[in-house]
Formats: structure tokens, sequence, C-alpha cells
């Protein structure tokens, strides 16, 4: 193994932590960074599902005192069982969806080209939203209603597009269905634990054949790296979007949407 494999595990590990729970796209990222450097291969797509996993546990790390309470309260509270229940109801749009279309998905789709496209459409959508949006009536999770954790689940089928971004498909369609933007960004983080999880362990399932302990070392790097950038994300993402919206995300995603497509019509 060389120093240069370890040198875009670590790169690759910072662009999952650090997109994964912005608006951004973390899958239309990955595909982008593998394109550039030159990565390609089964093994390169298993790098990259193992290390969402890093992501998942600093949203389970941040918030471990909600999801502790909410499961010892499951058979007791009201409110540990609405906010479980309304998880449950977002998550299952995509996971039935996601199990009969995943093949045509990463056949199709998977290409940098989707992937520069959606960032630029997406980018002008999050502009027009962030204008357009009704004054939000949901200003907490707990006050979320099935109904409305349901459209968010529906929004959610989106992300299975390259360059849509899950956490900017849950956050819009939250904030179109009166969710506040604070609250809906926190319930893409709690969305994002079944969603990514019940993803990664389907994708490792159907990946079983190529799973070695080689490269295992550079999958620990990852996931690392992944982990800790991902843990700063989710402790100051709720505060910035509370302050400053989402505008500078979607500028980001026109900006580097538009240098993908001229790179990749370059390398033609």
């Amino acid at each position: 193994m060389h120093s240069a494999d370890y040198l875009s595990a670590g790169l690759l590990g910072i662009v999952e932590g650090l997109t994964e729970f912005l608006p951004v796209s973390s899958t239309g990222h990955l595909i982008l960074a593998d394109s550039l450097l030159g990565i390609e291969g089964p093994e390169s797509k298993l790098f990259d599902i193992v290390i969402q996993l890093g992501a998942i546990l600093a949203v389970c790390w941040v918030y471990r005192e909600r999801f502790t309470h909410a499961a010892l309260g499951l058979t007791s509270d009201p409110l540990s069982q609405r906010f479980v229940a309304n998880i449950v109801i977002a998550f299952l749009p995509a996971a039935v969806v996601g199990v009969f279309a995943h093949r045509i998905i990463k056949e199709v789709l998977f290409s940098p080209w989707v992937v520069a496209v959606a960032l630029i459409i997406g980018g002008f959508l999050i502009l027009i939203i962030e204008r357009v949006r009704p004054r939000p009536q949901v200003l907490d999770v707990d006050q979320m209603k099935m109904r409305t954790a349901l459209g968010i689940g529906c929004c959610q089928i989106l992300a299975m597009i390259p360059g849509v971004s899950r956490a900017g498909a849950t956050i819009m369609g939250a904030m179109m269905l009166r969710v506040d933007r604070a609250a809906a960004t926190q319930f893409s983080f709690f969305l994002a634990v079944p969603t990514m999880l019940g993803a990664t362990v389907y994708d490792l399932y159907k990946n079983r054949a190529i799973l070695t302990v080689e490269g295992s070392e550079l999958i620990a790097i990852g996931f690392v790296v992944a982990f800790l950038c991902a843990l700063f994300v989710v402790r100051t993402l709720v505060g910035f979007v509370s302050r400053h919206g989402f505008g500078v995300f979607a500028w980001y995603r026109i900006a580097i949407g538009a240098v993908a497509l001229l790179l990749l019509t370059m390398a033609r």
C-alpha cells in the first residue's frame, strides 16, 4: 500500500464527513472525488459504503441522550412513542422504493454527469424554497405530526438520485411542510440513522463477495476521519442555518456542479 492510498482514504473520509449532513449530496461528492482521484472498481464502492457508518456514528454520539431517552420511554412516554413513530414513518417510503429500484439506480444514475446536473438544479431549488417557503408552524421535532413525517419521507425518495442530497431533500421538504429550519435539520439528522444504516447494511450484503481483510487499514482511516468531520458538522449546523439559512449551500452546489461539468467536458 502506498502513501497516496492513505491520503486518498483520508480525503474521501473528509468528503463523506463534511457533506453527509449538509444539503450538498455526500454520494455525489464521493462519485466526483472518486472520478478525480482515478479510483474505480467494486472495492472503491465498498469503501465509500463503509465510511458512511462513521458519519452515522457521529449523529448517534451527539444525540445519544435523545436516542436513549426515546428507547427507554418507548413503552410509557407518549413523546418518545411519537418521536420513534415519526422516524419509522419517514424512513419507510425510501426503504420500500430503494429495495425495488436499487439495481437500476446504481447502474443508471451513478454517473458524474448526473451528479453535476443534479447539484446545479438542486442549488437553484434551495434558493427558490428559501424565498417562497411558508411561515413555519412546527418549531420543534416533538411537535411534528405523522402526516408531516410521511411527507418528509416521500421527499427523501428524490435523494436516491446522486447529487440531489438526502439532507437537502428532507430539510427542504420539511420547510415546505411548515417545519422550522432548525427542527427540519434536526429531524434530518435523526432520519439519517435508520436510512443510512439500512442502505449501508443492504449495500454490504450485496457486496459481501468482495469483503476481505485487505484494505482494512484504508477503511479504518476513512471511517475515523468521516466520524470526526461529521461530528463537527452535526454539532454546528443547526446553529448556523438558524442564523444564516441555506443560501450559502445553494450557491456552493451551483458552483461545484458547474466546475464538475466543465472538467467532465474537458476530459471527454
